[in-house]
């Protein structure tokens, strides 16, 4: 299973925020290089990185941040906040980024998530956020009046390489991840779904594990680490398990 530990960046910071509220956030002291620097060193294999102020103006506000990472680090990193253009997903690309996660332009335009999974072939991933079993898009601040389920049955077909269903209203919340919906998705999809949202301990990663059966192939997890719930030599023996 893949563990994508996480790194939120706001204003050149790490930060975690409660169920998708910028103004309900906790900074943490490790700037987002050295979190990244922990995590390789910890022998952790993969990084997702949002980068929250690029999700509120839809402009690269942390590429060279991100650039940095990837040039001294080498680690495969999914990236995603505010990418509406095809231009903005060449610029990660371009730096070396494993997967650009399109969300709410996806989700508002499904021709352009179409458009880029054929340009971007084996590079695109989906973002599903959910609130109240609803997508929600423009870093959280927008309610659409459809499930992801019906969304992705619509799209299933366009190419993209990866879904990550996050609910909302567990993230950052350490209150165990909605694994019945992320299930349902699963079973909708046509490729692997990452799980993300409300992890809270080792046992929630284990739990998660045992779903392979069902097309999920990885764990998104941030706050539990910040916060030492999770220690990241006994995540990464759950990656190689």
């Amino acid at each position: 299973m893949k563990i994508f530990p996480a790194i939120d960046i706001k204003d050149e910071k790490c930060v975690r925020l409660l169920k998708g509220d910028f103004n309900n956030q906790t900074i943490y002291e490790k700037s987002p290089f050295d979190q990244a620097l922990k995590y390789k060193d910890a022998g952790l294999l993969n990084l997702h990185i949002v980068d929250l102020d690029g999700a509120l103006s839809g402009e690269l506000i942390n590429l060279k941040i991100i650039n940095n990472i990837i040039k001294k680090l080498n680690i495969p990193i999914e990236v995603g906040g505010g990418i509406r253009s095809m231009d903005k997903i060449q610029a990660y690309i371009d730096v070396g980024v494993d997967k650009v996660i399109l969300g709410s332009a996806a989700i508002k335009n499904p021709n352009f998530l179409q458009q880029a999974c054929e340009k971007f072939e084996g590079k695109i991933a989906l973002g599903l956020d959910a609130k109240k079993g609803k997508l929600s898009v423009s870093g959280w601040k927008e309610t659409i009046n459809q499930t992801p389920e019906d969304y992705l049955k619509n799209v299933n077909s366009y190419g993209f390489s990866r879904v990550i269903y996050t609910d909302i209203d567990r993230d950052g919340t350490k209150t165990e991840p909605n694994i019945d919906e992320t299930v349902n998705i699963a079973k909708i999809s046509s490729v692997p779904v990452v799980v993300s949202g409300g992890i809270s301990s080792i046992e929630d990663i284990k739990k998660i594990q045992t779903l392979n059966k069902f097309n999920i192939e990885g764990v998104i997890v941030g706050k539990a680490i910040y916060d030492g719930d999770i220690n990241l030599h006994e995540l990464k023996e759950l990656e190689n398990a």
